[in-house]
C-alpha cells in the first residue's frame, strides 16, 4: 500500500512545477532586491474628511512630535518584516527549485530503473524458455 504523499505526489502536475520554478525564484530575488520608495505626500490623505477646527481640538506640538516618533517606529518595524518575508520567500523559491531539480533526477532514474528491469525480466524469460527447449 502506497504512502498517502506518493499518492498525492502523483496528483502534481511537476511539468508545470519545473516550468515555472525558474519564474517564481526571480520574481523572489526580484522582490529581495527591490527597495523600499518613500511616500511623499503633501496633503492629508485620500479618503479622510477634514476636521472644523472650532469642533476638535489640536493636538500639542510635542503630541504630534511624539505620535511621529512613535509611527517612524512602526514603520521601521514593518520595513524589518517586509525584509525578512522578502528573504524567507527567496529562500523558499530557491528550495523549491532544488526540489524540483531533485524530483527530475529521481524520475529520471525511476525510468532507466523500470528499464533495466524490463531488459533483466525479458533476459530471464528468454533464459528459461532457452533451457526449456533443450
Amino acid at each position: 500500500m502506497p504512502f498517502p504523499w506518493m499518492i498525492a505526489l502523483k496528483f502534481i502536475p511537476w511539468g508545470d512545477v519545473i516550468e515555472h520554478a525558474p519564474k517564481v525564484l526571480n520574481a523572489a530575488r526580484n522582490l529581495l532586491d527591490k527597495k523600499p520608495h518613500a511616500n511623499n505626500a503633501d496633503g492629508p490623505a485620500p479618503g479622510r474628511e477634514v476636521l472644523d477646527a472650532q469642533s476638535a481640538t489640536l493636538p500639542s506640538l510635542g503630541e504630534l512630535k511624539n505620535r511621529l516618533i512613535i509611527a517612524q517606529h512602526q514603520i521601521d518595524h514593518q520595513a524589518q518584516v517586509q525584509e525578512k518575508m522578502a528573504q524567507t520567500l527567496t529562500e523558499l523559491a530557491e528550495q523549491n527549485a532544488r526540489l524540483v531539480g531533485a524530483v527530475a533526477v529521481l524520475r529520471t532514474r525511476t525510468r532507466m530503473l523500470l528499464w533495466g528491469m524490463g531488459a533483466l525480466l525479458v533476459g530471464l524469460v528468454g533464459l528459461v524458455i532457452s533451457g526449456l527447449l533443450r
